[in-house]
Formats: C-alpha cells, structure tokens, sequence
C-alpha cells in the first residue's frame, strides 16, 4: 500500500514502521543495506540531515521504492481526494 510521506516526520516514521514490519533491528538493517547502524538511526530520526546515497540504500534494503508525485491541483480537490 502506498504511502505519502509529505514531510521528514513523516518519512521517519514510515522508515521505521517498514523496518518494524520486516522484525529487523537497526543493526540488522545495516548490515543488509551497508550502511552504519547510526546512519539508519540517523534515516529514522532526522532523515533531512543524510545523504540522498544512504536513503536510497536504505530503501532498496527495506524493499521499498521512492516515487515522485505531482501536488494536486487544488482548484480540483474534490478528484485528488478520492
């Protein structure tokens, strides 16, 4: 199921609920993605603060894809909602 992560919170916590969902810890996810344990921490707490590098081999390692979406229109809001 899709998720929209509008701000860095946001995707933190959906980091962190995927890595949940997979019974993994920080380490274990470390040592799948090659990352440091502090750097997925880091992902899961302050994302805004790491390198787009290290998102992207977190998300690979949490089976997870990164998408990019227009912003509704808001004139047509009634559409976008549904």
């Amino acid at each position: 199921m899709p998720v929209r992560a509008l701000n860095q919170q946001q995707l933190a916590q959906a980091l962190r609920l995927q890595r949940q969902r997979l019974g993994l810890t920080q380490s274990d996810l470390a040592k799948q993605s090659g990352l440091l344990p502090k750097t997925i921490s880091a992902l899961e707490n302050k994302p805004g603060s790491c390198q787009l590098s290290s998102l992207l081999k977190l998300l690979m390692a949490l089976d997870l894809n990164l998408g990019l979406l227009e912003k509704p229109d808001p004139t047509n809001a009634a559409q976008t909602d549904w």
